[in-house]
């Protein structure tokens, strides 16, 4: 399952320390205007900083567009891009060759497959996001022109909500070799009534479907999301009011109602796990059974949420325009 996508579909291809990774979207319409300087900027928002909460794996992630384009426009034709891999040091994963890293997929696909890639997690490694993030600007760009804008930011990192105490939980957590998870909530303004089916393609479960498919994700909620459990029904619906139209008074709903959105603001949340790579010692065994205590010695993010606020935009995007017709 390497595709995402039913009407839009994108295709992304290529391992955290191959030639490169890239992707194919196909069903994209004819005649749209592509800025590839705005590709290239939300590319540039998902690539390592030089925060602390980054990797020092530096990558350009220059996009090159191989089809699909002329003179500016779409084709309607299959879009086809590469990001070539330019930093990558395979060597400092050799010592992985006979460990499976704790809370990596790299059991996981050893036992499914039989023979994977040790390399800093290969299709399983982050780095298959930026294909993502790419397609997810090509989205962006006709969700413009409808007037429907995404936007999301951090909510929380581990326990704190404002940026000076993430700050200081990021750096303590640097020190002590460990990492952080955290949570990011999105908003999908001026989506129009009627978007989305109402049983198995519920707009929520796809955003849902979207959400979880990102490496490290490990929790979606829309609304009011898990606060709903603890409020009665006479707190939680949105009642009705007159404003040029029928339209509903609150948003406890998320502007998600029955699986079609309401009109109002999409609003949703996403939880992310700490960052399986630590410095710190960790017990574990080798694949004969034998104890290690295995330190990571490989480049990685202290905490993934800053770099994944672009690729859960991304995602979004690529839902909703999946969703509309043209």
């Amino acid at each position: 399952m390497n595709s995402f996508g039913e009407n839009i579909k994108l295709t992304t291809f290529g391992e955290s320390h191959g030639v490169a990774i890239g992707g194919v979207i196909e069903g994209f319409p004819a005649g749209v205007v592509v800025d590839e300087n705005f590709i290239q900027s939300e590319l540039d928002r998902r690539k390592p900083s030089n925060d602390k909460a980054s990797t020092t794996r530096k990558e350009n992630d220059r996009v090159e567009i191989l089809s699909g384009i002329f003179e500016g426009k779409t084709l309607g034709t299959p879009i086809a891009f590469i990001i070539r891999n330019e930093n990558q040091q395979s060597g400092d994963y050799e010592y992985l060759r006979e460990i499976h890293r704790p809370g990596h997929a790299d059991f996981t696909y050893d036992k499914k497959y039989g023979h994977y890639d040790h390399r800093s997690g290969a299709r399983a490694s982050a780095r298959e996001t930026a294909a993502r993030v790419a397609a997810g600007a090509f989205a962006k760009t006709i969700l413009q022109e409808k007037g429907i804008e995404i936007s999301a930011h951090i909510q929380q990192i581990g326990n704190a909500q404002t940026p000076d105490e993430m700050g200081r939980l990021i750096e303590q957590a640097k020190t002590d070799g460990d990492s952080l998870g955290g949570i990011i909530e999105c908003v999908i303004k001026n989506v129009p009534v009627g978007i989305g089916e109402p049983i198995f393609g519920k707009l929520q479960a796809r955003l849902a479907e979207a959400m979880m498919s990102i490496p490290a994700a490990k929790g979606f909620e829309y609304g009011k999301g898990f606060r709903s459990a603890t409020m009665k029904g006479s707190e939680h619906n949105d009642t009705y009011m007159f404003d040029h139209s029928v339209k509903p008074a609150t948003n406890n709903s998320g502007g998600i109602l029955g699986g079609i959105s309401t009109g109002q603001d999409i609003v949703f949340r996403v939880a992310f796990k700490p960052i399986a790579s630590i410095s710190k010692p960790q017990e574990t065994v080798d694949k004969q059974g034998n104890p290690v205590q295995l330190i990571n010695r490989g480049r990685h993010d202290i905490c993934c949420v800053p770099r994944a606020v672009p690729i859960v935009e991304a995602m979004a995007a690529l839902v909703i325009a999946d969703n509309l017709d043209f």
